[in-house]
């Protein structure tokens, strides 16, 4: 069965991000469907798939990554209003009977993703 996963990696202190909430959407046309809300654990992971089974169809998503609450946090937020505070990242998913892994490499000024397995 298909699933989606994420992982988040605070890569300019070299450790997983903790405690970041990340909002769950489906889009269709302009609409923007919430789904659930998640926040990832010590690991920087989500404690179980965040769609899976029935939930997981082909579309087109978005995972709201709620960055800045974690770098002030953290206490590496030198400046409002931050950089990078809340990051959206929409991808497509062609065939629901896959694994998607959706990481997010974040720093206080720069992030990266890709498909991941």
């Amino acid at each position: 069965m298909g699933r989606l996963t994420t992982h988040v990696l605070d890569t300019a202190q070299g450790r997983p991000g903790q405690g970041i909430r990340i909002e769950v959407l489906r889009l269709e046309g302009e609409r923007r469907t919430p789904l659930k809300t998640v926040t990832t654990n010590e690991d920087g992971r989500c404690d179980a798939p965040i769609l899976e089974d029935d939930d997981f169809q082909a579309g087109e998503y978005e995972l709201v990554f709620h960055a800045g609450d974690y770098l002030r946090a953290q206490g590496v937020a030198a400046s409002e209003p931050l950089f990078l505070n809340v990051i959206p990242l929409r991808f497509g998913v062609s065939d629901a009977s896959q694994h998607y892994h959706v990481p997010l490499l974040l720093s206080p000024y720069g992030y990266s993703t890709y498909r991941g397995s």
